[in-house]
């Protein structure tokens, strides 16, 4: 089948397919259904939503993953409109500064999200409630729509689709631009790539506001005709018995997804099942592992962002712990931010250690011509991604000889340790390891007199404790363990803080440091035994970090001591 030039041709294409198209707990459509049912939804926002001055106008949505979403996502692409995604995970001035900032016209809801709007300025805001019967006497008259009959302007690839908000842990959250032509080219190549055919489901489980599930499992699945599967929202506990329901064979993870799946209980029917692939990114090569051996599934890693600057492809070929090699037509290099300069190339001893970090890792950078396509409305942020003609990930990489692709973190997550660059992701890479961990994140936090300390935060698995002595003897049996890289500070957390899109929360990590409640051991010196940080020794290192004028960190509650054992 030819591939299509835009997502509205793809959901024209499911017009008189009556195969199951997409499900959730209580709702069966077929792909017809589908189709039929995003060309009512077209028609009602034409009747809403008159053509904005400038392009495509915006249409908000906030929404669990509830049929609506695709539906409206598929709505959206027919008329010729633009979705941003909304995270109900912003509140107050924050979740109004996302609408505002984006020009949202309509809004569409749920009514479990109504409390998060209470009291929010939205000028102009037209807002539509999905579960009530005011939304359903307002979309009846649309029943007889077909896919095309309605649109707001001509439908072109180049057609702003999405406005997918990142990260914005430090700063309010830039919302990337994806087109109909973009969205549905890699809905196409995924499919290439991963042989998807319209008898697989994909089952997605990771939030629709967010570039993954939209562009690496709705996109996919639409675009080979295959069957959707909903989760409202990520359960570990729910993820095999939905896979069963649904009879998923492919889903896509994001940040530590993967850990958690991994912390349920096993059973012996872990392997029955359809799944056949899953596919994202940040689970590791150890949970990776784990989880084909556990539930005989391959996990593929793979590296791309909402805003679609760099892309790396897994070939056969790809080394353990790499991700694989730039995609065609990306000339991407690893470069000293500092000048510029491209890196080593990285050299292993023979246990797989990195034996040259501090020439081999840097930014990764696509030099050629890059398929991102902006901001909206920030050309600060633009020109930061796009200095020297270059597109900046903000990804740290190092690179083999033979041109494989290995992650290191975000440029945020280094850390210097006694003149030493070390990226976080590799040390936990190595953490990861030790069988008690569930989950781990490495940070920086200052040292008394310059640069960083390494602190690491660990959740454990169920039933587990934290040994000092067997974690200190863990630690002397990693070959690629650097002398740098061992945690001074241990923060054991019942579960590490995660981000709406299930990555961990660095910043709350970093802010608090090791002032927290939960029990945190430390060596006092290099080399020493772990010991329990008690309120004594914090104020020990309170003082030392005053002598140098440094602040170890901004938060303010003592850590307790933790029990023995």
């Amino acid at each position: 089948m030819r591939s299509a030039d835009t997502v509205a041709e793809l959901v024209r294409r499911q017009w008189g397919d009556h195969r199951t198209g997409l499900r959730d707990e209580h709702h069966t459509l077929t792909h017809h259904q589908v189709a039929a049912g995003a060309a009512a939804r077209a028609a009602l926002l034409v009747d809403l939503m008159p053509p904005a001055p400038r392009g495509e106008p915006h249409l908000g949505v906030l929404l669990d993953n509830t049929p609506e979403y695709p539906l409206w996502l598929s709505a959206a692409a027919l008329a010729g409109a633009a979705v941003a995604g909304i995270n109900p995970t912003r509140r107050g001035p924050e979740l109004a500064r996302d609408i505002l900032h984006t020009e949202c016209r309509v809004l569409v809801t749920q009514r479990a999200h109504l409390p998060l709007l209470d009291g929010l300025a939205l000028p102009g805001l037209r807002i539509l409630v999905t579960d009530t019967e005011a939304y359903r006497e307002l979309l009846a008259p649309y029943g007889d729509a077909r896919p095309g009959d309605a649109t707001l302007g001509p439908v072109r690839p180049d057609s702003r689709f999405l406005l997918s908000f990142t990260s914005g842990s430090t700063g309010a959250p830039k919302a990337a631009l994806c087109s109909q032509g973009r969205l549905a080219a890699a809905g196409s190549s995924l499919v290439a790539h991963f042989s998807v055919g319209p008898d697989d489901v994909h089952y997605v489980c990771m939030p629709m506001f967010h570039g993954n599930a939209v562009i690496a499992d709705w996109a996919p699945a639409l675009a080979a005709g295959a069957g959707v599967a909903l989760r409202a929202r990520f359960s570990a506990s729910r993820f095999l018995p939905d896979v069963r329901r649904f009879g998923a064979t492919y889903f896509t993870y994001v940040g530590r997804a993967v850990q958690y799946l991994l912390a349920t209980p096993p059973g012996p029917d872990d392997r029955a099942h359809p799944l056949r692939l899953g596919f994202g990114t940040e689970a590791g090569a150890v949970d990776a592992a784990r989880f084909r051996e556990r539930f005989g599934v391959p996990l593929v890693e793979g590296y791309g962002s909402s805003e679609g600057g760099a892309a790396i492809q897994r070939t056969p070929d790809t080394p353990t712990g790499a991700i694989g090699r730039a995609a065609p037509g990306d000339d991407l290099a690893v470069v000293a931010a500092d000048t510029g300069e491209e890196c080593a190339p990285a050299r292993f001893s023979p246990t797989g250690r990195l034996l040259n970090a501090a020439e081999a890792v840097g930014e990764l950078v696509n030099r050629g011509r890059t398929p991102f396509e902006g901001y909206w409305r920030n050309p600060e942020a633009e020109a930061a991604r796009l200095r020297g003609g270059w597109y900046w990930t903000g990804d740290l990489f190092y690179r083999d000889a033979d041109g494989f692709l290995y992650f290191a973190g975000r440029t945020d997550d280094r850390l210097r340790v006694d003149s030493e660059n070390l990226a976080a992701a590799m040390i936990e890479n190595i953490l990861a390891r030790w069988d008690r961990a569930a989950g781990v994140a490495v940070y920086a936090i200052p040292d008394p007199v310059t640069g960083d300390q390494v602190m690491a935060a660990m959740a454990l698995r169920q039933g587990a404790d934290f040994e000092p002595a067997a974690f200190a003897d863990f630690l002397a049996a990693q070959p690629d363990l650097g002398t740098k890289m061992a945690p001074r500070f241990v923060r054991v957390m019942r579960e590490l803080p995660l981000t709406a899109t299930n990555k961990i929360h660095r910043v709350a990590l970093r802010r608090a440091g090791f002032h927290c409640e939960d029990p945190v051991w430390w060596r006092p010196t290099p080399g020493a035994p772990y010991e329990p940080l008690t309120p004594e020794s914090t104020a020990a290192l309170h003082a030392e970090y005053t002598r140098h004028a440094r602040t170890p960190s901004a938060g303010q509650d003592q850590p307790r001591t933790p029990s023995a054992g």
